[in-house]
Order: C-alpha cells, then structure tokens, then sequence
C-alpha cells in the first residue's frame, strides 16, 4: 500500500488542481501523507534531528534504561499499560518554554525555534489548503483554533530506544491524535510508525529527503463534519535501532470551541412534508442545491425565531 505524497512545489504551476486533488483524498480517504518541497530549510531539519539525538544520548538514554519500565522487561510478558519511549514536551505557543527546560543545549534550543518558526507557516498554509478543499473560508481552521490566545502549538521530541524484547510492548499504544494538524519530523533509517487503514496496519518508511510526515487529528475530524480522518496509530518497539520522533501539534487553544463548520452539514430540523414539497419542485436538479436551498431556509426561519424573540 503506497502512501499518498504531496509535492508541494506543484501547487503554483498548471498541476496545482491535480495536486489539491490528491491532497483532498489523502485527508478523505487516509487521515495521514507525507509532503515533499515544503520549503522548509533542509539544513535546520538535519541539524535539529542531530542535536536530538545528541540531547538522547547525553541527557536522556542512561535514566532511560534503568527506569521502571525497561525493568519490567524481566518479566519476560506483554507490558499492557507502559510505552517504551524517551520523551519530553515543548511548548511554542502562544508562549515558549524551551529555555527553561533542563539540559537542552543552547544550539539545540536555536535550531529547535527556527525550525518552529518554519513550521507553523507550513501548518497554516496546509490549514488553509484543507478549508479551500472543503469548500469553506480559508481562514476558518485557524479561527476556530484561536480561542482567546490563537492556535496553541507544542512539540513532542522522543526516541524510541532499541528494545531487546519488542514484542512485550509498544513503543507507543494504539490511538488518535486530539488536536489538529500534526507534523512529524522522524527517523530516516529507523521504522516503527504504524497507522490503520482499511483493516491492517500499514508501515510508514522513515521519511527520505527531509519530507515531513502529516496526521490529522480529532478536531479537524470534527470541524469537517467526519469528511477528513483522525486515523488510528501506533509505534512498534524495534530491536535494530534508535528511532528519533519530533512530533508537532497545531492544535486549537484550550478555550476553543471546535464544532463542523455549518457549511458541511446536512440540512437538519426539516420536516419531511417540506422536504417533498420542496423536492417535487426540484426533483430532476442537483441534490447539492437542494440540500443548500433547505439549510438557507431552516437559517432563515432561525432567524425570524430569534428576531421574535
């Protein structure tokens, strides 16, 4: 099964409707894809991934291996309640704490905002591609996400260490993102990734040429009334390797309220004598100006209820 994968760079040219197409279908029909020639400046993502792994290796790997879960390991049985990961957050917005966490070098704390910087651009331009295919107003995943503070954006930076007994746990469990776009800088020789579709586990390959791994979360899920996925997940523990994960969540703000956009619901609260009458009147035209005709009507009647109010 070949993942789908979207080449930014034809977005500008004669191919940008064919690319916007298989953009659509990898939110519809997948929940997750990989973009390549997102602009984002090559040199940062490898000095990133190689400062993290560095911050593993010094800071992270020895406490790692003597902490709880890597000795329950000598049970020699499936470990059900534990993931077999090393990991820390950062937040960036709407305020960052990246300098007052412990032990992150200052070339690391760099890299890591430049990075950030480039990559909520890339977040927002892939928001406002997601609203142009959906048909509603560019901005509204962005304005929905805001809240009182804008759109919240935190980074999940984990290895997933070599494991000598990985069939005894995960990695990571099995589950959905809660948040929005998600925007994953990973491993290029290590594997692990895993998402469900259409009934079996498809393997991601470690991302080659810097492309970046996309997931859509629950709240775009809602927010595009079940048309795009939150698609179910996993990080399978590896014997061969360290897997570097630097996952990036552009989600909404605590405070946001995310509900389907009234453009992509179906019209509600008719009554079915009014529907056949309306039907009759329009039986051999597009159900979709019918169903649009029905929604305008049920707003305006809304409307009138409320001025009576």
């Amino acid at each position: 099964m070949e993942i789908p994968v979207i080449d930014f760079s034809e977005l500008d040219g004669e191919k940008r409707s064919n690319t916007m197409v298989l953009l659509h279908e990898a939110c519809e029909k997948w929940g997750f894809f990989m973009i390549e020639n997102h602009g984002i400046d090559k040199d940062i993502m490898e000095k990133v991934k190689l400062l993290m792994n560095t911050h593993y290796e010094v800071n992270m790997k020895e406490s790692f291996y003597n902490s709880d879960t890597a000795k329950k390991m000598e049970s020699n049985e499936f470990i059900k309640d534990k993931d077999w990961e090393s990991t820390f957050f950062v937040w960036h917005r709407p305020n960052s704490n990246i300098n007052d966490l412990s032990g992150l070098s200052k070339d690391l704390q760099k890299a890591m905002d430049e990075y950030i910087e480039q990559l909520i651009k890339l977040a927002e331009n892939l928001s406002e591609l997601m609203c142009e295919n959906l048909g509603i107003d560019k901005d509204r995943i962005k304005d929905a996400f805001s809240g009182s503070v804008g759109p919240t954006v935190g980074t999940k930076a984990a290895v997933y260490p070599q494991c000598p007994n990985p069939e005894l746990i995960r990695g990571l469990r099995e589950h959905t993102d809660a948040g929005g776009i998600i925007l994953l800088l990973q491993d290029d020789q290590v594997p692990g990734l895993e998402f469900f579709k259409d009934g079996k586990w498809v393997k991601i390959p470690p991302s080659k040429n810097n492309r970046i791994f996309i997931n859509t979360g629950d709240q775009i899920e809602i927010l595009s009334n079940g048309v795009y996925k939150s698609a179910l997940h996993r990080v399978m523990a590896m014997k061969d390797g360290n897997r570097l994960s630097i996952a990036t969540f552009y989600n909404p703000c605590g405070d946001a309220v995310i509900s389907p956009a009234p453009e992509l619901l179906l019209p509600n609260c008719v009554r079915f004598r009014d529907y056949l009458s309306f039907y009759s009147k329009t039986k051999f035209g597009d159900k979709g100006f019918r169903f649009q005709s029905l929604k305008n009507m049920a707003n305006g009647k809304e409307e009138v209820l409320k001025a009576e109010k």
